[in-house]
């Protein structure tokens, strides 16, 4: 859909978002790098966890944060396919991540550029850097194909 290669994080985010459709969940996915180099990645599955906090970007912090033996992600990128909701934003914040990058905006859930706009509150501790619309086409065709299949 794109003229030009995606960065691979977003690829990578992508194709999680693809496996989390199939598994029947929301399709989602997220990625971290640090220092060029993928350190976790994970999709949406709040209804395979039981677990309504499974969001692919949590699920990403939590493996980062495990993989660095730290809860700070000082440095590291997040790449997600949606733009993050008001929680996930909060544990972006939390845990210091330096970059995001978002493929689709959301405006009905989404909380950077939409909604709450979490980075913007004076409460926010700290701010990443964001960036939108990497992506955006095939993220925004995988979620309206993804809802298009549950209305039939």
């Amino acid at each position: 859909m794109t003229n030009w290669p995606l960065p691979l994080p977003m690829q990578r985010a992508l194709a999680a978002a693809r496996a989390a459709a199939d598994a029947g969940e929301v399709p989602i996915g997220a990625v971290i790098v640090k220092d060029g180099r993928v350190i976790a990645e994970a999709h949406n599955s709040p209804r395979t966890d039981h677990d309504p906090t499974a969001h692919a970007e949590i699920l990403a912090i939590r493996r980062a944060a495990q993989a660095l033996g730290d809860e700070r992600l000082t440095d590291c990128e997040l790449w997600v396919t949606l733009e993050p909701c008001a929680m996930c934003a909060g544990a972006i914040a939390h845990a210091r991540i330096a970059r995001l990058y978002y493929a689709a905006s959301d405006p009905k859930g989404g909380a950077v550029e939409h909604g709450a706009r979490v980075f913007e509150q004076e409460q926010c501790l700290h701010r990443p850097e964001v960036y939108s619309g990497i992506g955006e086409a095939e993220a925004a065709e995988l979620l309206r194909g993804f809802f298009r299949e549950r209305r039939q």
